[in-house]
């Protein structure tokens, strides 16, 4: 709510993404003095055909639109009140950003703001008194499906209809469902891997384009999260293997048939929600992963000011420590931060790894590391 509230100060107009049950309506019915609209209404479609009467009326208000995508010409209504309306304050919500599909005529570069919801962080647990880090990883972090006392299976299910009908075939008019459904399961059970178009495509009977765009579509919904290689010396690194992250550890378990979680796959869900906390605090996608052609990985970095570049490793126990492949990274690239992210680590520390300073830290401790780090406008 904080967030929008700062957005709303710096534009008129602000874009709330995020996929399907992640909140965005609880959340903006919540706001203070807001008229709500869904969208999905045809009696709010009526009022909304002609903008400039609506946004007229509408002087001096905070309005929400739900499920904007529904109107007939979203992007219109949307650059009027942001060109022409400064006294009322818009938030329009969807399942996807404005550039996933020519559905949006204009993508509003520069006449809004733009929030993500992304799937539950460590403060919404705190916020629900649920701070089960297995639980939230088992069931992922759609609230409803998080917070389900009979365990959410069926819906899962059912998320992946809606998602079908409502975000792909009214938004992209893709055809062909079980190409693209299969692209998303296989996504699924190998997330965290790295993304070969050809070898993907054969299973699914669909050519290497048909998956590289099918993944980009996937990506523009928030479903994948493509985590690209991070180099600035091509001969010595890869340069050219994204790796595909699922969006919620609670689809992954799904996909890959994961009932109560056993030790060995802990690591894998771990990585997996410290890249969401990443995402939810730095709200940008841009986040990258490293690896050489000796075989060092770093799990993910983010690149900051001045050549600064922040190298993240993630262990479920802090007892693993952190690996030698940080040493390797820092040879190539001295300036930036080091953390280790763990799940036992309530407050955060610093320890020597093979001469350099890494700073170990839990959930409770990255926000504060992330908002040190991140880039001055």
């Amino acid at each position: 709510m904080e967030r929008i509230e700062a957005a709303w100060r710096r534009r008129t107009v602000v874009w709330l993404s995020g996929v399907r049950r992640a909140g965005k309506t609880v959340l903006s019915r919540s706001l203070p003095d807001v008229e709500y609209l869904d969208c999905e209404l045809p009696s709010v479609r009526r009022l909304l055909a002609d903008p400039e009467s609506f946004l007229t009326a509408a002087r001096g208000k905070r309005v929400v639109l739900d499920e904007v995508q529904r109107l007939p010409n979203p992007s219109e209504t949307l650059k009027v009140a942001a060109d022409h309306y400064p006294e009322v304050r818009l938030l329009a919500t969807g399942s996807s950003t404005l550039q996933a599909s020519t559905h949006f005529r204009d993508t509003l570069t520069g006449r809004k703001a733009d929030i993500w919801l992304t799937p539950m962080n460590h403060a919404d647990l705190v916020a629900f008194d649920r701070p089960d880090l297995r639980r939230r990883l088992q069931r992922g972090g759609l609230p409803p499906f998080f917070l389900d006392a009979a365990g959410p299976d069926r819906d899962f299910a059912d998320w992946v209809d809606t998602y079908w009908a409502r975000d792909i075939q009214e938004l992209f008019r893709l055809e062909r469902r079980t190409g693209f459904q299969r692209i998303a399961e296989l996504l699924f059970m190998q997330s965290g891997g790295v993304f070969e178009a050809t070898r993907i495509a054969a299973p699914c009977e669909i050519s290497r384009t048909t998956a590289a765009n099918y993944l980009g579509v996937l990506e523009a919904t928030r479903v994948m999260h493509v985590v690209r290689p991070f180099s600035e010396h091509r001969a010595t690194e890869i340069v050219a293997a994204p790796k595909v992250y699922g969006f919620d550890t609670g689809f992954v378990c799904y996909f890959r048939g994961w009932g109560p979680l056993r030790h060995e796959d802990l690591g894998q869900l771990w990585e997996h929600l410290v890249l969401n906390e990443l995402q939810s605090h730095l709200q940008r996608p841009e986040v990258g992963y490293w690896r050489d052609r000796n075989g060092h990985e770093v799990d993910f970095v983010l690149r900051g000011d001045r050549g600064r570049v922040t190298a993240i490793e993630c262990k479920w126990s802090a007892s693993t420590g952190a690996s030698r492949n940080l040493a390797a990274f820092r040879r190539k690239y001295p300036e930036g931060a080091n953390w280790l992210v763990t799940a036992d680590t309530p407050v955060p520390y610093e320890r020597r790894v093979d001469g350099l300073t890494v700073t170990v830290t839990g959930l409770p401790g990255l926000e504060a590391l992330i908002a040190a780090e991140r880039p001055r406008a």
